[in-house]
């Protein structure tokens, strides 16, 4: 039996993270996962996510975001790949957004300059756009196109052959984790779980708290293609009502402009990853580029699909849901890690170090706003 300090299952963006902060400590850890990291399975799939440093969804994010974009800009130089390619984000909405309100306080909470512009203004800066004049708009620096299949496949690299890439299972025991897969049996004193949508499988005692959604993406071949090039065409986030917000980047690959809902999808399996994106669950985007950012509407020319795992909403120490649990599990020498609900990407190294430090300092906790103790089936 081949034993180690630390076991992580689950190497995507979060537990390819935490793998790679044990190893830069000099851990004996090693990673599981049946998934390679150019394949199309897993939240992490994907060549790009966004990255923001004024989150709407809540201020705790904002420290998170300068922390992990010190590391991301970090392994940029270390690697000399390109990790992070800068570009503004425009965020806008109906009068009185309260994404674009949450979004402009993070950025003067921070001592920023107000980015607070009128429609009009950004229309003719970003002339892809034909916002409303009465929409409420923030354009905000500091964004950036996170590329995550660069870094997936830099963070598989420095693993090397501690990446064990078969299908791991774990029984948890008191003095550690044993872990068996087809051809070999692990032990290792703790473990961590990054499993992303399998992680309510995993842990039954959690499945209440996880929704597994699916969400449609769309590349769209811009209408004006001069119009929606890095430089002329930020990341934007539309807020159109209750459940309608949509997001987008820059034509930055030649693919068409990448776009989809950031509402929640249907209630799926973790397995439930076909078919591919209908034209039925993409309508809302066809139908937002075409009012708003008409520069960038035009046919579907690609699809995929991305599962969210959104957490439910806590009742002991409250919050509205689609935040993170970052945390040890009780009574055993598991920790556990979700931290997607659509906004998780970005926050991936400074994740990867919390993970790494619950499995290795005793004495640390994570922040209370990540902890299970704010659900009253854990406290």
């Amino acid at each position: 039996m081949r034993k180690c300090e630390v076991a992580v299952l689950g190497l995507g963006l979060m537990g390819g993270a935490a793998l790679s902060a044990l190893l830069d400590a000099g851990v004996d850890a090693l990673g599981f996962d049946p998934v390679a990291a150019g394949s199309d399975r897993g939240s992490s799939h994907g060549s790009c996510r966004i990255f923001r440093r004024f989150n709407f969804e809540n201020p705790n994010y904002t420290s998170l975001s300068d922390e992990a974009h010190a590391d991301w800009i970090r392994l940029q130089s270390e690697s000399g790949q390109t990790v992070l390619t800068e570009t503004p984000i425009l965020e806008a909405g109906r009068p009185g957004s309260a994404m674009v309100a949450s979004s402009r306080a993070a950025a003067i909470a921070k001592g920023r300059a107000d980015p607070m512009v009128t429609a009009p203004v950004a229309n003719k800066e970003f002339p892809a756009f034909s916002l409303p004049d009465d929409w409420d708009v923030v354009v905000q620096d500091g964004g950036a196109i996170l590329h995550t299949a660069t870094v997936m496949r830099l963070m598989r690299a420095r693993a090397g052959a501690r990446v064990i890439p078969e299908r791991a299972s774990f029984m948890p025991h008191h003095d550690g984790v044993s872990i068996r897969t087809d051809s070999e049996e692990f032990f290792a004193e703790r473990a961590i779980l990054a499993l992303g949508p399998w992680l309510g499988r995993a842990l039954p005692p959690l499945a209440a708290l996880l929704n597994v959604t699916r969400q449609p993406v769309g590349w769209f071949a811009p209408g004006s293609p001069e119009t929606v090039v890095p430089r002329r065409f930020p990341i934007f986030i539309l807020d159109r009502g209750p459940d309608d917000m949509v997001y987008g980047f820059p034509d930055f690959e030649q693919r068409g402009v990448k776009a989809a809902p950031h509402n929640h999808g249907p209630v799926v399996g973790p397995d439930d990853w076909g078919p591919p994106a209908s034209d039925a669950e993409l309508r809302s985007v066809s139908d937002a580029l075409a009012a708003l950012v008409p520069g960038a509407a035009g046919p579907i020319v690609d699809r995929d699909v991305c599962l969210y795992t959104n957490t439910a909403p806590a009742d002991i120490r409250r919050d509205a849901g689609e935040e993170f649990i970052i945390d040890r599990w009780p009574e055993s020498r598991l920790i556990v890690c979700s931290a997607c609900s659509g906004h998780g990407a970005k926050f991936a190294p400074a994740i990867g170090q919390r993970l790494a430090r619950l499995a290795t300092d005793p004495s640390y906790q994570a922040e209370p706003f990540f902890q299970l103790s704010r659900y009253s089936e854990f406290a």
